[in-house]
């Protein structure tokens, strides 16, 4: 029985006399375990689902599930990583006293299960105990009140369960694997093996600069945010991969040049710490990208989302620009010019009557849609001829063309045109070209203008860039493209007609509203179920589909979609963050424990506590914010991406994204030098002769 019990009491025996290396590693553990029990049991709460527009916040937190226990791996496997370097001394010992490198395993079997049982048990317990809380969370950022009920989901538990156990299967593995592979002299050397000095190497270092420099490139000259879609996440991984490239290489040149220095150098605060650097400057390189990167996250995360929120009124007034919005497709021009819009607009206000009401500000006018590729001043837009093209999607664009006599009357203006001119309003950027030509059609000469009130809600969501054509004349500019059709046999564009209004009515009548309006306008009004002598005909009406909205009925939609975004960032944040605090502890402590001999014999030498403080201090900075700044260097280059990332969100509001930003950058800075002291105090404990266990 002894014997039975002898590797489990071995294996708790190290876990608690390594209690500094082990202790943030289990709160780590447990919080990553809490963190998936929670997030897989909102994403299946059934209070959530029966909330309105709870299901789409849901859909968010199910694509963050998999986010969440991908990282939690990787995260534990970095951070064991630093423990079995540390305890590689403790094996060999093992080893050199009697015990197999079997028997050492078996006692590595016991310390991860051991961990394991830990972490799964404080993690699902604190999961449990923090989900209501976060359930609360969630619901008020849907705009919903809390629900009291306490529940525990034993199936998401049981799940996070298998998870966890093969994540740290998978790190018993490993680590039995870099035990076999080692000898035990090797075993007992350990932490302490030292490094080659490594040399700088310049050619990693320029392709870096290239890597890094095309991914900035990337970011500041995308302009639709198609491309930026397309683009987004090559530019992403190169950005990545740019920055490992730099730290690895560019930390070596950086400790080689202060070395050349010799009045920096060659004094007592630099000297011991730079040449610490210097021989570990690979593992090194590789941590602080790893914490550059896991920074970056967190700011563009928490900046994109909480922009989004704060924004989601913008973005919702954007969409829909009238609390009632209504569009009607056309088959053809001609069937738009031909409907009978009068007969519409009456049973609109009878409509508004029965409530008490009439409409208010009105927006009323129709409009031709299409896209298609421009270049040089010419539109190719028949979609057969280059749906199977490699696109140029900076070159796609959405035009709507309206009549010089809709937009006098939108504006109010008295503008004039000739046959051959064209007015032109660029919602995003500007038009490239002093001329424009449609297919092989006539040629017209361009004259921007500056502001346009009557963008349609559906424009603001285009995926790519977009300009409005006023013309004298709609059937002359459409002529080259009215043969074209697409697959389905209509026509490759689309005429509509807007009718948008405010009600002045509150939200419950809105909502009854627009049940009635879309009954109203897809079967009242037609002869299927029209009263007698109100129906129309087809031939009265041609239309093609119908579409009722109104911004009241979206408004949940859109808390829910963007506070889950939102929650989801903060609760991604939350595990980098403890990653990055975890990252650094351990290399704090690692290094402290590889230079505490080296400060010892600088002390037999006559260097003082005081000393030894400001060195801490000195490599501490050094280490610490290069980081930060390289975070902060990314994000700046970043935020032009981000911008027109949330522009396909219906948010364009540059000084909201700005101020956004500023706050994120400040709270996350002042967080970072909090963990900038706590680290270098535990880094100054052990090489002023502190604890070293």
């Amino acid at each position: 029985m002894k014997r039975l019990l002898f590797y489990p009491r071995l294996a708790w025996s190290g876990i608690r006399k390594n209690g500094r290396l082990y202790g943030p590693y289990l709160l780590a553990g447990m919080g990553t375990v809490a963190m998936n029990y929670i997030v897989g049991a909102l994403t299946v709460d059934e209070v959530l689902s029966s909330t309105a527009g709870g299901s789409r916040a849901q859909q968010f937190l199910g694509l963050g599930v998999f986010i969440m226990l991908l990282f939690s791996a990787l995260f534990l496997f970095y951070s064991n990583s630093f423990i079995h370097r540390r305890r590689m001394k403790e094996y060999g010992l093992y080893n050199v006293l009697g015990m197999g490198k079997g028997h050492v395993g078996v006692t590595m079997f016991f310390e991860t299960l051991t961990v394991y049982f830990l972490c799964l048990l404080g993690g699902v317990f604190l999961g449990a105990a923090l989900f209501k809380l976060a359930q609360a969370g969630l619901l008020a950022v849907v705009h919903e009140g809390p629900d009291f009920r306490l529940t525990f989901n034993f199936d998401v538990a049981w799940y996070t369960s298998k998870a966890f156990g093969v994540i740290f299967l998978l790190i018993f593995l490993v680590n039995l694997f870099r035990v076999r592979l080692t000898n035990p002299v090797t075993l007992l050397r350990g932490e302490n093996a030292g490094e080659k000095p490594p040399k700088a190497n310049w050619v990693l270092a320029v392709l870096g600069v290239i890597l890094l420099g095309f991914a900035y490139y990337l970011a500041v000259t995308l302009q639709q945010p198609l491309e930026v879609m397309v683009w987004f996440f090559i530019a992403v991984a190169l950005v990545i991969l740019a920055t490992y490239l730099l730290f690895i290489s560019g930390s070596v040149a950086l400790c080689r040049g202060l070395q050349k220095n010799t009045r920096y150098y060659y004094q007592k605060d630099h000297f011991v710490s730079v040449a610490s650097m210097v021989y570990r400057m690979r593992r090194n390189g590789a941590g602080l990208a790893s914490i550059c990167i896991l920074c970056t996250m967190v700011l563009v995360m928490l900046s994109s989302t909480s922009c989004l929120y704060v924004g989601t009124e913008d973005s919702l007034l954007a969409r829909y620009p009238r609390q009632i919005n209504i569009s009607i497709a056309f088959e053809g021009y001609a069937d738009l010019e031909n409907a009978d819009l009068d007969a519409v607009r009456r049973r609109i206000g009878e409509l508004g009557d029965s409530y008490g009401f009439q409409p208010e500000n009105v927006v009323d006018y129709t409009q031709v849609s299409f896209s298609g590729l421009l270049e040089q001043g010419r539109v190719k837009e028949n979609y057969t001829e280059y749906a199977d093209e490699m696109v140029d999607y900076g070159k796609l664009f959405t035009f709507y063309v309206l009549s010089l006599d809709t937009y006098n009357r939108l504006t109010g203006q008295e503008a004039a045109l000739a046959e051959d001119e064209l007015l032109v309003y660029a919602l995003r950027g500007a038009y490239p070209d002093d001329t424009f030509a449609l297919e092989d059609g006539p040629e017209y000469r361009v004259r921007p203008i500056n502001a346009f009130s009557a963008v349609n809600g559906e424009a603001a969501v285009d995926v790519v860039n977009s300009f409005y054509l006023v013309t004298y004349d709609v059937e002359r500019l459409l002529a080259p493209i009215e043969d074209f059709r697409d697959s389905s046999g209509g026509h490759t564009y689309n005429p509509f007609w807007y009718y948008r209004f405010d009600t002045g009515a509150g939200p419950e009548t809105q909502m009854d509203m627009i049940g009635r309006l879309d009954s109203l306008l897809t079967t009242e009004l037609f002869e299927t179920g029209g009263r007698e002598g109100t129906a129309l005909t087809h031939d009265q009406f041609p239309y093609d589909y119908i579409q009722t909205e109104s911004r009241e009925g979206n408004r949940q939609d859109f808390y829910a979609t963007f506070g889950g975004l939102l929650y989801l960032g903060i609760l991604l944040s939350i595990v980098f963050l403890a990653a990055t605090v975890l990252i650094l502890y351990y290399k704090q402590i690692s290094e402290g424990y590889e230079d505490q001999a080296r400060f010892g014999v600088m002390q037999k030498v006559g260097m003082t506590p005081q000393d030894i403080r400001r060195s801490v201090d000195s490599q501490v900075r050094t280490v610490f914010f290069l980081p930060l700044g390289a975070t902060v260097l990314h994000l700046c280059f970043a935020f032009p991406l981000i911008y027109r990332l949330l522009i396909l969100f219906n948010l364009d509001n540059l000084p909201l994204l700005l101020a956004v930003n500023g706050v994120c950058v400040l709270i996350f800075g002042a967080f970072y030098l909090l963990v900038y002291r706590l680290t270098s105090n535990a880094y100054y404990q052990i090489v002023a002769g502190g604890r070293t266990s």
